[in-house]
């Protein structure tokens, strides 16, 4: 029996560049804060003595605080509007930078990053349900033009961190308030696009027996096809997590190479991060979304396979490498995710967005973990086969050929 016919949200009847480019910015300038979590670990880890797992921990609970809450928010503005959630959201980001500049404990960073996961929360399902609304129905390219803005900041975290934190200590961390405070600005502003163009936001009902709007999938095939999302997912935000949280520890131990530098090698790869985000969208759109994540993550694997063996030269091209192909993914598996399922687009970037950072958060804690007992390079190695869990995009029904 086929599932029900869900109405889609409205959108603009052309693309509103202005507000993707404000919410891509916006995505930009949070990302870059959130990205100084990571880019401080080997400063906290030698300031306040921590172990692997402890470093984990900090992961965990900054990308719980955002995953749990995720979907639940996009559960209620899905139903409930809120045109200036995202700036609210960003007050709880400022929130947690001053609180991390100031922390003197390993609590107190526990909460800190537990105040900017809040901040995460609220600030991807909106940003991405206001994306769509302001595609003109290009929604790939909208995703990937949302996504580039975050890729970016989280590129240029590190290179900030090795500029100005790492040089002048943890209390910097402080000025990035500033970046906060400029977010809160042009997200308020955002926040007054959506408050006028509410209607966007009201369904739409199809035609009669118009299947445009839905792939025409059994309730058992949808939530199969959701389910191998979710592992695809699973298999790329492991894999990520264990280069985006260890990477720098990997190079240092295994190489001898000093923290800044390192940081500049997490800056190289999160920056092909950026660049092959850009890019998945819009291919999606042309190609179809299925063979962009068919490509994507199973094209990473003989890159990730071969990272472990190699010197410290092609340790940098392997991982730009895998970060370019395997980042093009996400807008693609989101966009099919809200095509699976109409009518419900902020509860599926949040079950996206909130199950990608969970799984980051998770992975992390039990990566460090398996780091204190084995090794980080031991870490690496298993982490190389994750990207072979892509086989399974060919269970994925067409839905571009249902259309």
């Amino acid at each position: 029996m086929a599932a029900p016919i869900e109405p889609p949200i409205a959108e603009a009847p052309s693309t509103v560049f202005p507000i993707l480019i404000a919410l891509s910015f916006s995505h930009l300038l949070n990302d870059t804060m959130q990205s100084l979590i990571p880019s401080i670990y080997p400063m906290v880890k030698d300031s306040f003595q921590l172990s692997f797992s402890q470093i984990g921990l900090i992961t965990l609970t900054f990308q719980a605080s955002a995953s749990i809450l995720q979907p639940i928010v996009g559960f209620y503005t899905d139903k409930r509007p809120q045109p200036y959630a995202l700036a609210v959201g960003m007050c709880f980001t400022l929130l947690g930078l001053v609180s991390l500049s100031l922390a003197s404990s390993f609590n107190i960073i526990l909460l800190s990053v537990g105040l900017v996961g809040v901040g995460s929360a609220i600030f991807h399902p909106e940003a991405s349900r206001i994306a769509r609304m302001a595609s003109g129905g290009r929604h790939g390219m909208a995703q990937s033009l949302f996504q580039v803005g975050g890729n970016a900041g989280s590129s240029i975290g590190p290179l900030l961190a090795a500029l100005i934190l790492l040089p002048y200590g943890r209390f910097q961390v402080i000025w990035f308030s500033l970046v906060a405070l400029l977010a809160i600005i042009i997200l308020s502003k955002v926040g007054g696009w959506y408050q006028r163009n509410q209607h966007l936001n009201l369904v739409k009902k199809p035609s009669a027996g118009s299947d445009a709007v839905t792939p025409g999938l059994s309730k058992k095939t949808i939530i199969f096809s959701i389910s191998i999302l979710l592992v695809l997912i699973f298999s790329k935000y492991i894999y990520m997590a264990s280069l985006s949280s260890y990477y720098t520890f990997y190079l240092i131990h295994k190489f001898g190479v000093s923290i800044q530098n390192s940081q500049l090698y997490l800056f190289a790869f999160l920056f092909s991060v950026a660049a092959g985000t850009f890019f998945g969208g819009p291919l999606g759109d042309k190609i179809g979304r299925k063979y962009v994540i068919w490509v994507s993550i199973l094209g990473a694997a003989p890159f990730a396979l071969a990272l472990p063996y190699v010197n410290l030269f092609w340790t940098g091209v392997l991982s730009c490498i895998i970060g370019l192909i395997l980042s093009s993914a996400f807008s693609a598996i989101l966009v099919y995710a809200q095509e699976l399922i109409p009518g419900k687009v902020g509860m599926m970037a949040g079950l996206f967005f909130g199950f990608a950072f969970g799984v980051a958060g998770i992975a992390s804690a039990v990566l460090g973990n398996l780091a204190d007992r084995t090794s980080i390079e031991y870490v690496f190695w298993v982490c190389s086969f994750l990207p072979l869990i892509g086989l399974i995009t060919g269970f994925l029904p067409d839905i571009e050929r249902r259309k």
